[in-house]
């Protein structure tokens, strides 16, 4: 008769194998059978492999960023350091702040360095206790791992361009939205909830805020978990839009779910996602312009517009010119499919733009409101050869493709 082979006749590397394709908890429970099992249930590769799969840790640190002596000590150290909270859950939200950091030290490292170090339990009760609010758990451990940025002086320095959410820019408004520290979240909370007139038991806290002087503010509902931004008639009537579709919020306080998901981890991701997929508008909502309860101008967008010559410069009939300059535009403004505006004039903003070959492109924003949360701009531009003052040809003509304007279901 063929001999059984258990476990104890399986080689070091088999037995490697075979503890890596458990789950942690199993592992060490494993290492209480035998000797044998508690050594190579003890081996720091195969708590490498556990750190990278699960927290995407390619060296032993905590959660704060400090080295650690081994990754088995790192795994420990991280479940302890969040036991409180569903480890799917834990990870999610790591793997949130991973995108956004990566796209920042990649594209925009000055930004990342804006990041603060993470939140204390003690930090994120005290504000619960000062506020009287209970945060959702995802936004509990977004302040865990980051608690806000650190914009101290951008706050009153006009033009700060640091915000990790981004914005925009028209006229003479210009947004950049930033997140708040735990500190600043209680004093400007309390601060609008007196200048809004808002209950003292009010649920809303201000978690996103521009850090120019346009003024857009987000505030997190901490019973619903829904994220809401203020539109134009926010001062007189307390007036919000919301930020994220409600069907994805859920079990926003359940600590025995492991699906909870509230706006602001909804919001953050979806930013991440956009980030990563190199998403640029060329139109975007303006929220803190809207106005619902008006009729005609209820939601505003803003928009950019992009021109430069290419390198050989313009090409007309076969001859070759070194620059053109702008003379004309059409623009065709609809809310839904109805025509609202169909505008022939000269210039834009004001402005004649001359283009010459590898010269940077000259960028004009605009912003336009519609009646209706959807509609679109489509037109042309006319130019001639050379200079207004000295055409050196016949104008001529170049189409903008029909674009979208449209309010999202992630409103930032």
């Amino acid at each position: 008769m063929e001999k059984e082979l258990g476990l104890d006749g399986l080689g070091d590397l088999a037995l490697h194998t075979i503890l890596s394709k458990l789950t942690p908890s199993d592992t060490v429970r494993v290492s209480c059978v035998s000797k044998r099992y508690r050594v190579s249930a003890s081996e720091d590769s195969l708590w490498a492999h556990f750190c990278s799969q699960e927290l995407h840790l390619a060296s032993p640190q905590d959660h704060h960023g400090n080295p650690l002596p081994s990754f088995k000590v790192t795994y420990q150290l991280w479940r302890e350091a969040f036991s409180m909270y569903p480890w799917p859950l834990v990870m999610r939200v790591k793997r949130c702040w991973d995108k956004l950091k990566q796209w920042l030290s990649n594209n925009f490292p000055e930004a990342e360095a804006t990041l603060r170090r993470g939140a204390s339990e003690s930090d994120i009760e005290q504000l619960q206790t000062l506020l009287k609010v209970k945060l959702p758990l995802p936004t509990r451990l977004l302040y865990r791992f980051h608690d806000g940025q650190d914009l101290r002086d951008s706050r009153t320095a006009p033009g700060s361009s640091l915000g990790i959410i981004g914005g925009y820019s028209f006229y003479t408004n210009s947004v950049n939205v930033f997140l708040l520290p735990i500190s600043q979240v209680i004093v400007e909370t309390r601060g609008f909830i007196r200048h809004l007139g808002f209950s003292s038991r009010s649920k809303y806290i201000l978690v996103a805020a521009s850090s120019t002087v346009s003024e857009k503010l987000f505030f997190l509902n901490s019973t619903n978990g829904q994220l809401y931004v203020g539109t134009r008639n926010l001062p007189m009537d307390g007036e919000m839009i919301q930020c994220v579709p409600n069907a994805l919020i859920r079990s926003v306080h359940n600590l025995h779910d492991d699906q909870q998901q509230d706006a602001l981890l909804l919001w953050l991701e979806e930013h991440g996602r956009r980030l990563e997929n190199g998403v640029r508008a060329s139109a975007v909502f303006v929220p803190e312009f809207a106005d619902l309860q008006g009729e005609a101008e209820k939601y505003t967008f803003a928009y950019s517009i992009r021109m430069s010559l290419l390198p050989e410069g313009c090409i007309i009939n076969g001859t070759t010119f070194g620059s053109c300059q702008l003379s004309l535009r059409h623009w065709i403004i609809r809310a839904n499919e109805d025509i609202v505006s169909n505008v022939n004039g000269e210039a834009v903003i004001g402005k004649f733009p001359i283009l010459h070959p590898g010269e940077d492109e000259f960028v004009y924003e605009s912003c336009t409101p519609l009646s209706c949360p959807s509609g679109s701009i489509e037109g042309s531009f006319s130019f001639v050869p050379g200079r207004l003052a000295d055409p050196k040809g016949g104008p001529f003509e170049v189409q903008v493709a029909r674009f979208p304007l449209q309010k999202p279901d992630y409103v930032f």
